[in-house]
């Protein structure tokens, strides 16, 4: 009987766990998670006697991969309600342009008055080389203009990865953009090659509005709440959980692997013949680093944005006819993304409050993520009543959730970068799997998983 140990408890291990339960149902699994419990970033939270989530709230549906497993499991799938978003700017909610691929216009004569476009230079062959990698910021400014990339593609990316498109990766985050940039002359026609395509990557622990309308549902979260995922993946996998306890060493033996768990005045060791590694990227590189230096200086390059998530409760105010609204950086709010919670999903309104979701702190500029529970309460309060020009009662109920290193910063190369990580550790019983190397949201891990447990598998 063989026994693979998947290191990381969140939505990737979970599903490698349950993806080699499926194929080899003989097989010894166990999983291990430095948390109390398991689920990583898909978390429940309370707000005022409503079950909100205290994490990831939501995922791409045109990408069906978590709508799949969801089915495998027998959960249903709940889709928000058909109400649009805004960016703030300029002291006014400015409807989110329809016909962009997160914040990149096909259309630039769409914009309204959220920004004006530069007209797009003449180009003689492809936007990109085959291969070539560049920031989002860099080509979007180069088409478009600046005012594209901070009125409106800056927050969008912002409110997905909380960091900046002049450092973020056009391949690892616009992946379809990338590809039709390497075909295309204009980015217009890229976009609208994209679009196709994909609506772009499902939001996270930093996303707040979400995109505009579309006639087909483009987000969707599971009945009962993202946990409920958690909870069935962890039923359906049959592994043996080892809660609350790291992973302090990751050794070769003559016949697979030896691991050293638990607290340094009590280590117990485990042997296995494979390892699932399903964890962020820095204690990644700490476990690799004596199986492959080179590995190990592949994945430990890779940053992270830490957030924070404000929860208000708030009696007697009707909010705009909004799902949300996204707050780009120039405007000098600490709050950059917020989500109108019980328009946004009515399953999840309560009498005479609004339920409100704000997301804090972008990369590079986390100072704010300093200040006590109560003080970014205050914090988002104020600036919420700010941003939508009205006094606002004091909360009846409010929660502080913190993310700390959460969200990774794919800079330009990245998906390089992992490709070398994962030739070093070729013909090793070893798979790496998670957002740390094949992009954020939801989707993106569930499949990482399921390519790490068939690499296992083979």
């Amino acid at each position: 009987m063989a026994h693979v140990v998947v290191i990381g408890g969140g939505i990737a291990g979970l599903t490698a766990a349950y993806r080699l339960r499926q194929r080899d149902p003989g097989c010894r699994i166990t999983l291990i998670e430095q948390a109390p419990e398991p689920g990583g970033k898909l978390r429940a939270g309370s707000l005022a006697g409503v079950r909100v989530e205290a994490g990831a709230e939501a995922f791409l549906v045109r990408d069906p991969a978590v709508a799949d497993l969801a089915a495998e499991l027998g959960l249903a799938v709940v889709h928000p309600a058909r109400v649009p978003a805004a960016l703030a700017l300029g002291g006014r909610l400015l409807p989110i342009p329809a016909g962009t691929l997160v914040g990149v216009p096909a259309d630039t004569s769409a914009l309204g008055d959220v920004a004006t476009a530069t007209p797009e230079p003449a180009t003689t062959g492809p936007l990109l080389a085959a291969g070539q990698d560049v920031s989002v910021g860099e080509l979007v400014r180069a088409r478009y203009g600046s005012e594209v990339v901070d009125r409106l593609v800056d927050p969008m990316l912002g409110g997905v990865y909380a960091g900046r498109a002049d450092g973020l990766s056009l391949a690892t985050t616009l992946p379809t953009l990338a590809a039709a940039a390497r075909t295309h002359d204009t980015l217009a026609g890229a976009v609208r090659a994209a679009l196709g395509t994909s609506a772009g990557p499902a939001t996270g622990l930093a996303a707040g509005a979400g995109a505009a309308p579309s006639p087909k549902p483009i987000f969707g979260t599971i009945e009962g709440g993202m946990s409920a995922l958690v909870s069935a993946l962890v039923d359906a996998a049959g592994a043996d959980l080892r809660l609350g306890l790291p992973v302090r060493g990751l050794h070769r033996t003559a016949s697979g692997w030896r691991l050293v768990i638990g607290a340094t005045r009590s280590p117990e060791t485990l042997e296995a013949d494979a390892v699932i590694l399903a964890v962020p990227a820095r204690p990644a590189a700490r476990l690799l680093h004596e199986v492959s230096p080179e590995a190990a200086a592949e994945v430990g390059v890779l940053d992270y944005a830490s957030v924070a998530l404000v929860a208000l409760a708030l009696p007697g105010v009707v909010m705009p006819e909004l799902s949300g609204f996204l707050v780009p950086a120039p405007e000098g709010f600490a709050t950059k993304a917020v989500t109108f919670i019980d328009q946004k999903w009515p399953h999840l309104a309560a009498p005479d409050l609004a339920l409100v979701r704000a997301s804090v702190g972008r990369y590079g500029d986390e100072r704010v993520l300093q200040r006590p529970d109560g003080d970014l309460v205050s914090l988002v309060r104020t600036e919420l009543a700010v941003l939508l020009g009205r006094d606002l009662p004091v909360p009846v109920d409010a929660t502080v959730r913190r993310w700390g290193g959460a969200l990774p910063q794919y800079a330009p190369g990245h998906l390089d970068r992992v490709r070398r990580a994962r030739e070093a550790l070729a013909g090793l019983p070893l798979a790496l799997a998670g957002a740390a190397y094949d992009g954020v949201g939801i989707p993106a891990c569930v499949r990482s998983a399921g390519r790490a447990a068939e690499q296992i598998l083979h």
